[in-house]
């Protein structure tokens, strides 16, 4: 029987054919602050093929490498795909900063979203939501902030359909390929 059932298991996660994505889970709800000022929520994103990264704006790391990445993915990738660059460190990083930043890197003011607010919000979403490490409690100038350096992809109903690493040049090729294959 045991066999049975894992034998089941795995023909129910393999029934949506050759090449298509994984179905990981939902995209956590949120409820942030974008460098407009204007309030963004999940639902907001219902929809839209979207691109997540976790980053902060005086990162000596590898949040510019991430952000140049994003630059490069807001080029290559069709208008109706949004990106969202969430902050992790929202005591530091208000809209004002998160403006500056973003214009650092041509964002696209409809494109691509810079999302800040809540510090436990932030933690839950990205660990709990988006099952990405975060380790706020860092984040001197000698121990900077830990977090995630992953790209996640979200498709039009909020599933977490990839993880992809963003110094790795075949894997952002495979998001701009899953990306498209979500439209």
């Amino acid at each position: 029987m045991k066999y049975l059932i894992l034998l089941f298991t795995f023909f129910a996660a393999s029934c949506s054919g050759p090449g298509s994505l994984p179905n990981y889970s939902v995209a956590p709800e949120f409820q942030l602050t974008e460098r407009s000022g204007r309030s963004v929520t999940r639902q907001d994103l219902n929809g839209k093929v979207w691109i997540a990264d976790f980053i902060f704006t005086h990162c000596s790391g590898i949040c510019p490498a991430m952000s140049s990445n994003m630059e490069r993915l807001q080029a290559m990738l069709p208008q109706e795909i949004r990106l969202v660059s969430f902050s992790v460190d929202p005591t530091n990083d208000t809209p004002a900063v998160l403006t500056e930043y973003a214009q650092r890197y041509h964002a696209h003011p409809e494109r691509w979203l810079f999302l800040t607010g809540d510090p436990d919000a932030i933690q839950n979403l990205s660990v709990g939501g988006f099952k990405l490490a975060l380790d706020p409690s860092s984040g001197t100038e000698a121990e900077p902030i830990l977090h995630s350096s992953r790209f996640v992809l979200v498709d039009r109903e909020g599933h977490i359909r990839g993880y992809y690493g963003t110094e790795d040049q075949d894997a952002l090729n495979r998001l701009i390929a899953d990306a498209k294959k979500l439209l």
